[in-house]
């Protein structure tokens, strides 16, 4: 699985319970809000003034991980 700038925050912590540490560890402690829901990686990223290419190359390296 390949997470993208377009995948909901919410779907990608739901797919692998250590997305949420990685979200924080970029500045994102919204994992757990209502907003999370509905918001794209892309967006949530922009918000909080994360960078979205570090943080989706994070967290595709947990994804793969669990591949492997």
């Amino acid at each position: 699985m390949k997470i993208t700038a377009q995948t909901l925050i919410q779907d990608a912590v739901q797919m692998h319970p250590r997305a949420g540490e990685v979200f924080m560890k970029h500045g994102m402690h919204c994992v757990g809000c209502l907003i999370a829901r509905q918001e794209s990686i892309a967006g949530g990223a922009a918000a909080h003034g994360s960078n979205l290419e570090a943080l989706l190359e994070d967290l595709n390296k947990l994804f793969e991980s669990e591949s492997n």
